[in-house]
């Protein structure tokens, strides 16, 4: 998202009715018995609606940025064409500021803007230590993990002194997952490669998944000591602060201050 004048392709929802996803056989052989019915679901969506599809596109331009050079999407002519007849094309929507990849992504995961569930500016970022210093916090980590300290392992590392919520609302709580809709309306959900959903940097996931001493977390650490999987920290200049002040902007270089 990064550099780019207009993010307007944020993301596709493709609602399908039984009859697109459920592909089934007209006819049986003689004597053959019928498959047991599926089990009844609580999971129930208005006007006949099964599933729920969201998928988000990262960079992914609808408009020209610039006049004689085809948009992303005028070059690649099937998925627009798939977008158009499978789902909803939504061509005045823009990503946040300031646009990355987290940001952008939890943006829409959340409805909110990013001051409101604690990444407004990613991929990476400093956060102060009470002796003023700082240290790199990274915007990739499972929805409950505390903020992510790269610098261990353990994780979270020894030096680590911010512990507050990775995704951290305005009320200092975890920010809503966006699952939580849908499976306390008896739906199942699936993430894939959806940031902070899924286990991704598994020095940080696992531990805040299936608890620091779990048999996971200590075949995590067994397997690839001190490892943080996909991890990559890009430069920025986000702070985040101890004490309990309002998030901003404060120039076009992306400082922010954030409280827990």
């Amino acid at each position: 998202m990064k550099g780019r004048r207009r993010s307007v392709l944020a993301a596709l929802v493709v609602v399908a009715l039984a009859a697109a996803v459920v592909l089934g056989v007209s006819s049986r052989s003689v004597g053959t018995k019928p498959a047991a019915a599926a089990p009844a679901s609580g999971c129930t969506f208005a006007n006949g609606i099964k599933h729920v599809i969201q998928i988000q596109f990262d960079n992914t331009h609808f408009l020209r940025d610039n006049g004689n050079v085809p948009s992303d999407l005028e070059q690649m002519p099937h998925l627009l064409n798939f977008i158009k007849g499978n789902g909803t094309l939504l061509t005045d929507d823009h990503t946040v500021l300031i646009s990355h990849t987290a940001t952008g992504i939890l943006s829409t995961q959340t409805g909110v803007y990013p001051d409101r569930m604690g990444q407004p500016v990613s991929n990476s970022f400093r956060y102060f230590t009470p002796s003023g210093a700082s240290r790199t916090g990274v915007a990739f980590a499972y929805w409950t993990a505390p903020l992510f300290d790269p610098a261990g392992p353990p994780f979270p590392p020894a030096g680590q002194t911010d512990l507050t919520p990775e995704m951290i609302n305005e009320n200092g709580k975890i920010a809503p997952a966006p699952w939580v809709p849908f499976t306390r309306d008896g739906c199942d959900v699936g993430e894939v490669a959806t940031a902070n959903t899924i286990l991704e940097n598994t020095g940080i996931d696992i531990p805040s998944f299936f608890g620091p001493g779990s048999p996971e977390a200590i075949q995590a650490n067994a397997d690839s000591p001190g490892a943080s999987a996909s991890t990559i920290v890009f430069p920025s200049t986000r702070s985040r602060t101890s004490a309990q002040s309002p998030s901003r902007d404060e120039s076009p270089t992306s400082s922010i201050i954030r409280a827990p």
